[in-house]
């Protein structure tokens, strides 16, 4: 993997606050260019049954956590590393008293078992400039936390460019593309990845690298996609390509044309994400269409039927709240049969298609927490496995392909 590392947080608040009381700190907090720690002996007990000690807090019984601020100045992807002694569970929430009521899991479970002090990290998580809430949560008799060091991976990449494609006339013409014509990588002009492991906010377990041919590769005019096991010495392996930093898109017809694997705990997908997104409070005020989204527990192995899901995400319309406005089409032979996903996206609303079918319409456009679909989204290509809609894992299977014909964006004439 390539660490990449760059200017970040040149100055770090940390005020530690309890339920009755609060702390604030002098010492605690140190920062250089790419990284900034946070000294756990001053956290403040918030819940549970936690012991301050001369390196860091013992959770005596059960589960505890404590809170505690940062003040970000630069956006971007972080590895955020836990020093812990002995066993249990650690994780690290964001925005922890967000008006949602939303549970932002910036690391996933890390599991821990040490008789010294070790760190234990996970890679990617997002973080915008301001002032971030933070808990981190602890479980394990015994367990010893001493520090919380954040590091900068790499830099929020800023989309330069938009099209906005016509949305009257009378025929469909393209207008942006990848054809997947040229084996090797994939067409850094076109894709960039997300890189890490921190969960993606669905609790899955795969490594997303960075132009790492095993994970994404350009093959006989396909995408191929491959999550693979026991891999990197990470659980899984794979890969997720996005425009995002290279161009965005507003309105017209956006096809997918692919094949998606069919063993359990598979989860591919091709996708639109709001270029405003910037970590997990951005999601979903910034909008997300699901064009082409399936799950391997959902499809035949055998004959490769099985089902799509479309999907909008919007503030007032989301999946985590159980109110996504969303639509299924059963497919004969999705796994070894091309199939054409898409959406036709224009100011009045989104209409989705499979092989020139449609099936699906979201025309919520009330407000922008209807309709946050007037600002550009950028595309993404992944499969994930597990996770909240993934389900569990076959344990039979050492990797599994998503691979796609070609991605194409139409404006009207």
């Amino acid at each position: 993997m390539k660490l990449y590392k760059s200017a970040a947080l040149l100055a770090l608040a940390v005020i530690f606050s309890g339920c009755n009381a609060s702390y604030e700190s002098t010492s605690s907090a140190v920062s250089s260019d790419d990284s900034f720690v946070v000294e756990v002996e001053n956290f403040v007990e918030t819940e549970g049954s936690l012991t301050k000690v001369e390196k860091g807090v013992i959770n005596e019984t059960g589960s505890s956590w404590a809170t505690f601020k940062v003040d970000v100045n630069s956006v971007g992807r972080y590895k955020v590393e836990v020093i812990t002694k002995g066993e249990g569970t650690v994780w690290v929430e964001d925005y922890y008293d967000n008006p949602d009521g939303r549970t932002y899991n910036i690391t996933g479970a890390i599991q821990v078992q040490s008789d010294g002090f070790v760190g234990s990290s996970k890679d990617g998580s997002p973080m915008n400039e301001g002032v971030h809430n933070i808990k981190v949560h602890m479980s394990g008799d015994g367990l010893e936390v001493d520090r919380v060091n954040f590091t900068k991976m790499r830099d929020h990449e800023y989309t330069p460019e938009s099209l906005t494609q016509n949305t009257t006339g009378a025929q469909w013409d393209l207008v942006w593309s990848d054809e997947f014509d040229t084996d090797g990588a994939p067409d850094e002009s076109k894709w960039t990845y997300d890189v890490g492991n921190w969960g993606w906010g669905n609790n899955e377990p795969q490594y997303y690298t960075d132009n790492r041919r095993e994970n994404a590769r350009v093959e006989d005019g396909n995408l191929i996609i491959e999550a693979r096991k026991n891999d990197m010495g990470q659980e899984w392996t794979s890969a997720r390509l996005t425009t995002r930093g290279k161009v965005s898109f507003l309105y017209g017809k956006i096809e997918f044309r692919a094949k998606a694997p069919s063993k359990d705990g598979t989860w591919a997908a091709g996708w639109l994400l709001g270029d405003e997104y910037r970590d997990e409070l951005s999601w979903p005020y910034c909008g997300e269409i699901d064009v082409l989204e399936c799950v391997g527990s959902e499809i035949n192995d055998e004959t490769g039927a099985g089902i799509n899901h479309a999907s909008c995400h919007t503030r007032t319309y989301y999946f985590k709240e159980g109110t996504h406005i969303t639509a299924v089409k059963e497919i004969a032979d999705m796994t070894n049969t091309y199939h054409n996903y898409t959406i036709e996206w224009t100011p009045e609303g989104i209409k989705a298609f499979l092989d020139g079918e449609h099936y699906y319409t979201y025309d919520k456009t009330g407000d922008e927490l209807e309709w946050p679909f007037s600002k550009p989204q950028n595309l993404i290509l992944n499969l994930a496995m597990g996770g909240g809609m993934g389900g569990a894992i076959d344990p039979s299977i050492e990797s599994q392909q998503f691979i796609v014909d070609y991605v194409r964006v139409y404006a009207l004439n």
